[in-house]
């Protein structure tokens, strides 16, 4: 192995590391509810961590630099070794016997789509339920970001990682140092989830439940430990509301959560992102609730488990603004099959699929800031053609946008709907209908969770074709690297000279 190689290997161990030290936290959760799976799960905990130790000590003779190129490869192939290894407790377990579906589920958990392919998920052992919502977790701020945090320890740098993990337009850091930065957004989410954990057990929610529900939320993943979702507690406002302010903490970018701990409210108000990130979900939760309303006889029947009481305002305001900000922020937890609902909403919710939540968030999509600079510079388009002379920059808080940045997202919306519509291709190639390849193809790419057609919120994956579940996990993967960090490695280019 070249010298310059052991890096990449190196940083596969200590993922692996990571890894294994969650599944032994899983089997301590399993040994204390006694489900019967503890020895499995903390099998699949030394081997995971037995095999990242070996790979780290066979490749400690590492070189200290690790470059923008080798970034994208450690980014992009560790999200990879981490769901291979994340499939281990539900073979061992039983409780997902086939790999693919296995890998599905786990791709889907790191990637925090919360797609899934289970049947009944109130059947699976505590430890398993815990495992599952500890991929979202992992996945949510990403285990890239949390490694950092201590590379310097192993004398590594980690501004190349920063870059590929987070890439796009405007970066604001909390702190010079990159490490830092990784330490203060992981005490940021662990302190959230902690908060919802502790409300949503005041509110009514088992701790089990509550503990789970806070790690897909603020990871804005979706998995539920109830076969209904959030649908389950249909009858408990309170609990409903509380996921909605987490919805939408997750889905705002980390560094105003800082600044607002720091008392810095100014700093929120006039980020131009937040501003409209907030008066998307204003307006579209209005107009929904509004159809929700006018349509109560019709939409009585969309219950996925409890009594949907509609016909009432608080009830359409609620599950209006469940559904809103559970889509936009890529979430997927459901409150009802929305996929009945009427034909607008319907499409209305298809679309909100391609929002995104705020750039620095856990959650997917375009990001509310790429649609920011595409609107500003597509109206600027039209003062150009009357004014061709003029010099009319785009601008974001107050500041000029350069040139690259707006080809940056411009090229980034274009190759979106691309992978879009070739992801829609491909599963209608495989036999899916337009409906549900169109869905699966939105909802996959934008990590979402629900689709539309026969992948519902009613429903599950557990029908798709194998090579569906491969060509959906792709998807997921290159949507939650936002395509140019997994894209790049399939051009011949970058591998020249590595």
């Amino acid at each position: 192995m070249k010298q310059k190689h052991k890096i990449i290997i190196h940083f596969f161990g200590l993922l692996l590391l990571f890894n294994g030290g969650f599944m032994l936290l899983a089997s301590l959760l399993s040994f204390i509810y006694k489900d019967g799976v503890t020895d499995q799960l903390f099998l699949s905990g030394v081997s995971v961590l037995m095999v990242g130790l070996l790979v780290m000590l066979f490749t400690k003779n590492h070189s200290k630099e690790m470059t923008k190129r080798q970034g994208y490869i450690v980014v992009t192939f560790g999200w990879i070794v981490m769901a291979l290894s994340g499939t281990i407790p539900y073979i061992l377990t039983g409780s997902i016997t086939n790999f693919t579906n296995a890998f599905f589920e786990t791709i889907s958990g790191y990637t925090t789509t919360g797609a899934t392919i289970l049947n009944d998920i109130e059947v699976l052992p505590e430890g398993i339920l815990f495992w599952r919502s500890l991929t979202h977790w992992i996945g949510g701020m990403g285990i890239i970001v949390l490694a950092i945090a201590i590379l310097p320890l192993l004398g590594i740098g980690g501004m190349q990682l920063f870059a590929a993990e987070a890439p796009g337009p405007g970066t604001d850091k909390l702190h010079p140092r990159i490490t830092d930065t990784a330490k203060r957004l992981w005490l940021i989410y662990v302190g959230y989830t902690a908060a919802e954990t502790l409300f949503l057990s005041l509110a009514g929610m088992s701790f089990f439940d509550a503990l789970n529900h806070s790690m897909s939320t603020l990871s804005t993943g979706g998995f539920s430990t109830k076969n209904a979702s959030l649908a389950h507690w249909n009858d408990s406002p309170m609990i409903q509301y509380i996921v909605v302010l987490f919805m939408f903490l997750a889905g705002t970018n980390f560094v105003l959560s800082y600044f607002g701990f720091k008392g810095n409210f100014l700093k929120i108000f006039k980020d131009e992102e937040f501003k409209l990130y907030a008066k998307f979900i204003f307006i579209f939760t209005t107009v929904s609730a509004i159809i929700i309303y006018f349509n109560s006889a019709y939409l009585a029947s969309s219950s996925i488990d409890h009594p949907f009481v509609f016909g009432e305002v608080e009830a359409s305001i609620r599950h209006a603004l469940f559904q809103v900000v559970a889509i936009v922020t890529t979430t997927g937890f459901v409150s009802a099959d929305f996929a009945i609902w009427p034909h607008f909403l319907v499409v209305f919710f298809f679309g909100l699929m391609f929002l995104g939540g705020s750039s620095g968030s856990t959650s997917g999509g375009v990001k509310v800031v790429r649609h920011l600079v595409l609107i500003r510079n597509g109206f600027l388009e039209f003062k150009r053609s009357l004014h061709p002379n003029a010099v009319l920059p785009v601008r974001y808080n107050s500041k000029t946008i350069s040139g690259e940045i707006v080809f940056n997202v411009l090229g980034f919306f274009m190759l979106y709907m691309l992978s879009f519509i070739i992801g829609a291709l491909g599963f209608a190639f495989i036999g899916l209908d337009f409906e549900s390849a169109i869905g699966v193809s939105a909802s996959s790419l934008g990590n979402v969770g629900p689709a539309l057609g026969d992948f519902g919120p009613a429903e599950n994956f557990s029908k798709m074709p194998q090579i569906g579940k491969w060509w959906g996990a792709f998807l997921m993967l290159i949507g939650r690297l936002e395509l140019f960090t997994v894209l790049i490695l399939l051009t011949p280019f970058f591998w020249k000279k590595l």
